[in-house]
């Protein structure tokens, strides 16, 4: 082979080598290439997990809100919150769809918490919280919650203008100087099938992929149904705490308000004051034209409480016919203002049929009457009393609790254990004993009759005027032992409520002509006990007179109920109504035995002295009967 031929060989060789390696170069190219491109597509799958990642935990934060039942401002704050920074939206926004006379317009529910919006409220001075924005028929907001469609807009300026109308295009600019705001999305929000607002979101992106468009169709459900649990949240609390009828707070709302009232007042030492009211002759307007106008006049005078209180006053229903109103840092002389001004306002108030109502009003203050709560409240009732039995329609100012007479303490006393204690008498029987009371100045006559009328309850043998007579024979014995006003004032009212606790036992066993048994007289030996725990513990005013009655049926010799007290450790005026009792039971007609004459019971009362009965107390009763009988 020639030398050409050779040279020829060995470029063909090359060629084919040079021709390999350009191939095998373009294979290496492709999968390169195709190397890039797979990382990119990695990279943009993983930039699209991470944001439906976000867009989740997003979502689930809001399911956590709904579940955790919290009031509907807090869940909406946090919805606001949730959706901007790393989602790519700079600021977001939730805006109610309000009417007042004027018409519609947006206010604003809730709002993200950010640099932008610090820096925009600081140049618009009023808060965009704070202001009524416009809503347009036709413009973009209008479009997005009427249509039920997504909307986006890149012309900022256009869409503050649409809501805020009176702003200058100078304070507009002033406000769109952050240049990362591209868009606005306006998504519509509907709670139970209703328009509720719309839910804006600033975004940093010109466009609006269908992804996201998913995202924040799915974000607003969520968010509908947040509302829609959080108002139904907020509905039934509201249920909880206010009264039905007249849409007040119900009587549990006033109790857990005033304890919170009475520590701040303590801390600051600010009085307050309670205004006390019951709609006068409910029961006439009842009988004569029917409940429903009865429960209209009850509303009438919830509209005029609603009407006539302050902000911060706290108007409740009671119960029945019966409102108290809180009145913060208010001392007496305002309060009785306030009290007057919504007495004529009730006065002035005309319904169908029945015509002008009016209400018997009542005021004490905290701090000022007393530093107990519980008296205060107690006070309130008696000054609302004393406006009934003057002749209603009235406001009455309560008097000190020092400064109240024992007539008033105990008319008091019987209203409260008639209207608020479980003790098993009738309605009709209660009420009827409550308005004796009520109708007439506090004078011993009446209680001496409602006494007597609840001690033939269980014992129909009992004789009516028997109270009055132990009462004063009582009182005359604390004279000779010396005891202060206030001690026998205390003894009066303990006079007429020692055996109260007789009508919580079973009545049969008053009636019984046979010997009682163990247990029967157990069950009587209860009722010191029963009266001072059950009945009268809850009433403020008189946890003077309940030591004495808890003891009196201690004996002298120890051997008495229920603390087997002995000697000085019975009260005085414990002692004096057991004596008086004893003798006033032997000299009354029993189902087992005949009444004694009064010299009889005495020589019983005799036999027992040092027994049953300091025998210092014994000569002195014996002595004051005796000089009775003569």
């Amino acid at each position: 082979m020639g030398f050409f031929d050779k040279f020829n060989e060995v470029r063909k060789k090359i060629s084919e080598v040079e021709a390999n390696l350009y191939h095998g170069k373009q294979d290496f190219l492709e999968i390169y290439e195709r190397n890039l491109q797979l990382e990119q597509e990695i990279e943009e799958r993983t930039r699209e997990l991470n944001l439906a990642n976000k867009r989740m935990l997003t979502l689930q934060n809001i399911l956590d809100m709904m579940n955790s039942a919290k009031p509907l401002h807090n869940v909406l704050d946090t919805i606001v919150n949730s959706i901007q920074g790393e989602l790519g939206y700079v600021h977001s926004s939730i805006m109610r769809k309000e009417q007042d006379e004027k018409g519609f317009y947006l206010a604003v529910a809730a709002e993200a918490v950010n640099e932008t919006i610090k820096r925009a409220d600081d140049i618009l001075e009023t808060p965009i919280q704070a202001r009524r924005l416009a809503y347009v028929p036709d413009g973009m907001f209008a479009r997005a919650l009427e249509n039920k469609t997504i909307v986006q807009s890149k012309d900022i300026a256009g869409s503050l203008r649409a809501i805020m109308p009176d702003l200058e295009n100078s304070i507009i600019d002033k406000v769109l100087t952050d240049k990362s705001i591209r868009s606005i999305i306006i998504i519509p929000l509907y709670a139970m099938a209703k328009a509720f607002g719309v839910f804006c979101v600033f975004s940093s992106r010109d466009e609006l992929a269908e992804s996201e468009t998913d995202f924040l169709s799915t974000f607003a459900q969520q968010i509908e149904l947040a509302i829609t649990i959080a108002d139904l949240f907020e509905k039934v609390k509201a249920q909880a705490v206010t009264d039905g009828l007249t849409g007040l707070y119900n009587r549990r709302y006033f109790e857990e308000y005033l304890k919170k009232e009475v520590t701040r007042a303590k801390r600051i030492n600010q009085p307050f004051s309670i205004i006390g009211l019951d709609l006068d002759f409910l029961k006439k307007i009842n009988d004569k034209y029917g409940h429903a106008y009865g429960d209209l006049a009850i509303k009438a005078i919830a509209d005029v409480l609603k009407s006539n209180a302050r902000s911060i006053d706290t108007a409740a229903r009671m119960g029945g016919e019966e409102f108290n109103i809180i009145l913060p840092g208010v001392k007496s002389d305002g309060a009785m203002t306030a009290a007057e001004r919504i007495r004529k306002a009730i006065e002035n108030t005309h319904l169908e049929k029945v015509g002008h109502i009016t209400a018997s009003v009542g005021v004490a203050t905290f701090l000022e009457h007393s530093d107990n709560i519980d008296e205060i409240l107690e006070l309130t009732d008696q000054a609302m009393y004393m406006s009934k039995r003057n002749g209603r329609n009235r406001v009455t100012l309560a008097k000190p609790i020092d400064e109240t007479s024992w007539q008033e303490l105990a008319v008091s006393a019987f209203l409260d254990i008639l209207g608020k204690r479980k003790i098993p008498l009738s309605e009709d029987f209660k009420k009827d004993l409550s308005s004796k009371l009520i109708a007439s100045e506090p004078q011993s006559e009446v209680l001496y009759s409602v006494a007597d009328l609840l001690t033939q309850v269980y014992n129909p043998l009992h004789v009516q005027g028997g109270v009055k007579l132990k009462v004063l024979a009582a009182v005359s014995l604390a004279k000779r032992f010396d005891l202060s006003k206030e001690e026998i004032d205390n003894l009066r009212i303990a006079m007429l409520l020692y055996d109260i606790g007789n009508l919580l036992l079973p009545q049969e066993i008053f009636k019984k002509t046979s010997p009682l048994t163990d247990d029967e007289k157990n069950s009587i030996k209860e009722h010191p006990v029963i009266a001072a725990k059950k009945i009268l513990n809850p009433i403020s005013y008189i946890q003077d007179v309940i030591p004495i009655i808890e003891s009196h049926h201690e004996n002298w010799d120890g051997s008495g109920y229920p603390a087997k007290l002995s000697k000085d450790e019975i009260p005085i005026s414990s002692q004096i109504i057991l004596i008086v009792d004893a003798f006033f039971a032997l000299t009354e007609q029993r189902p087992y035995r005949d009444k004694m004459d009064p010299a009889a019971a005495l020589e019983i009362i005799k036999q027992d002295s040092g027994k049953k009965w300091n025998a210092a107390l014994v000569n002195e009763f014996v002595a004051l009967v005796e000089n009775e009988l003569k």
